[in-house]
């Protein structure tokens, strides 16, 4: 069977309940924009990006140039990293002023190398791509709380205060900072999904309240 990350790292993929988690740093393909991801096409096009990365490198097995420890797999959910610029706090119906990044989580397999060949292998496919703002990078994350929230994203304000609450009360504040971001792996289609049934982890950076 492939390997399937939500599956085997049930901690970071499938909250019970808002917990404290220590996540351990992976390698993602990421592209950063700005704008509401529900109408700027800048977002679209970086989620094109990558997931033609993504499964380019997943089927890369069948085109004969699988890469060196390559093992199936199941590609990993699409996940965004989320702030505005301005360092205020969310305004849920201002998006046009959000600053992304949109990733999605590869094997250890996946190396500067494996990256460059997939994007000439997608080039190859669809010349008309731009690939420019696509890059490979490993992100630590450590210590975070995390939350799962079910239903439209428009209703996530209620959830994250949730979270924050169960962040003071097990004696933790939040760390957003530049480098530490709002995070949200989308766990449903929303193409596919009715809202109020779309399942999305929030997770916030934090550390020990001293």
């Amino acid at each position: 069977m492939p390997y399937d990350f939500k599956k085997e790292q049930k901690e970071l993929y499938q909250p019970k309940t808002a917990a404290i988690v220590e996540v351990p740093e992976m390698v993602f393909i990421m592209a950063d924009g700005v704008g509401d991801p529900n109408t700027s096409e800048e977002y679209k096009a970086a989620l094109e990006v990558l997931y033609g990365l993504s499964y380019t490198i997943k089927m890369s097995k069948k085109g004969g140039s699988e890469p060196p420890g390559y093992f199936d797999y199941v590609v990993p959910p699409l996940e965004g990293l989320w702030w505005l610029a301005d360092k205020s706090a969310f305004d849920f119906a201002d998006k046009d002023k959000f600053c992304w990044t949109s990733m999605i989580r590869q094997p250890e397999f996946v190396t500067p190398d494996v990256f460059a060949r997939a994007k000439d292998a997608l080039l190859g496919k669809k010349p008309g791509l731009d690939l420019s703002a696509a890059r490979l990078e490993s992100f630590s994350e450590g210590l975070c709380a995390q939350v799962l929230h079910i239903g439209s994203y428009d209703e996530e304000p209620k959830t994250i205060e949730q979270l924050e609450r169960f962040i003071v009360e097990s004696g933790y504040i939040k760390d957003i900072s530049d480098t530490r971001r709002h995070h949200e792996i989308y766990l449903s289609n929303p193409l596919k999904t009715a809202p109020e049934k779309c399942k999305t982890i929030i997770r916030l950076p934090v550390e020990r309240k001293l």
